[in-house]
């Protein structure tokens, strides 16, 4: 048994609760870890919000965990016991996600931590970088061109950049006056001013308009001034618009499409060795206190990631 946040019924942060859930040991190809602590993301409250369809609750949320591992079940070589490592997690299944103090997950989805950082900091990377990676896969843009990002002080948005500027984009963001050094120190090119008309800060510095934008601050149709024709868009928490304008794509990402994408998972872990990306604490939590984590989530303007401590 391991103690886990608990959802028994969908609604506010009032109804997390502190469970005992049952772990079973590693099966073929996976790994059980001792979970030092696990973020908070806005998945984490639509979960919280709206259940899991077809599985039965308790629901325990939570996608990035970091910690040791404890045992590893047939064929995984890759890890051993007492290796610290972070991994991404599907919790919308019947053993549930990430903030738990012992979880099971596909030795596919769990890489060691990167080098010089804590357990802490680790658990803000993987899914929120594959989620990166992903927006970014889906637009494929080549090297010279100029992608613009939305909400840029975020934490997504921190990793979206960085990875951006590694692929060779041109990048540009916006920041909230006092949070442009920050932008720029992810590798923004050119920050604008936050402001109600994103696309006109873009416009002004991208007359043209951009080859696509990556929407973090769910600017959704808002976003679309600031593109070229048939450009892209990408969107995170789905997209419920109609047909874009000017022959432009819109691209979901699907995070759960990629949470076994080892070899992205160590392409992360080496650029945050490298101090190519930032990893962002904002506060930590006891599991006991998980209503505040999601109050804090839910009020927007973090910087970093809650964590639920174990």
């Amino acid at each position: 048994m391991a103690r886990a946040v608990g959802i028994r019924e969908p609604g506010g942060p009032e109804v997390l609760e502190v469970i005992d859930r049952s772990v079973r040991e590693p099966g073929e190809g996976e790994v059980r870890i001792a979970v030092a602590a696990a973020a908070v993301n806005p998945t984490d409250i639509g979960l919280r919000s709206r259940g899991v369809e077809g599985v039965d609750p308790p629901w325990t949320p939570g996608m990035d965990a970091a910690g040791s591992v404890e045992s590893v079940g047939v064929g995984v070589d890759r890890l051993a016991a007492g290796d610290e490592v972070m991994a991404a997690v599907m919790p919308r299944r019947p053993e549930g996600g990430a903030q738990a103090a012992l979880i099971v997950v596909p030795a596919a989805s769990v890489v060691a931590i990167p080098d010089g950082a804590s357990v802490h900091q680790a658990a803000t990377l993987p899914m929120n970088g594959l989620t990166a990676l992903r927006g970014l896969e889906l637009l494929g843009l080549g090297a010279g061109e100029t992608l613009a990002v939305s909400g840029g002080a975020g934490l997504l948005a921190s990793y979206v950049i960085g990875l951006a500027r590694e692929q060779g984009l041109r990048v540009i963001a916006d920041a909230k006056a006092g949070e442009e050094d920050v932008v720029r120190g992810f590798g923004a090119d050119v920050v604008v001013p936050r402001s109600d008309d994103f696309a006109g800060a873009v416009r002004a510095i991208a007359p043209d308009g951009v080859a696509a934008v990556y929407d973090t601050a769910l600017l959704n149709e808002a976003a679309f001034g600031a593109i070229r024709d048939g450009g892209a868009l990408v969107v995170v928490r789905g997209w419920h618009g109609g047909e874009p304008p000017r022959g432009m794509r819109v691209h979901p990402v699907a995070v759960r499409d990629v949470l076994e994408r080892t070899e992205w998972l160590e392409d992360l872990r080496r650029l945050a060795s490298e101090g190519r990306l930032t990893l962002r604490v904002a506060q930590t939590f006891s599991p006991e206190r998980a209503a505040e984590a999601h109050r804090l989530m839910d009020a927007g303007g973090l910087r970093g990631r809650a964590l639920i401590t174990f």
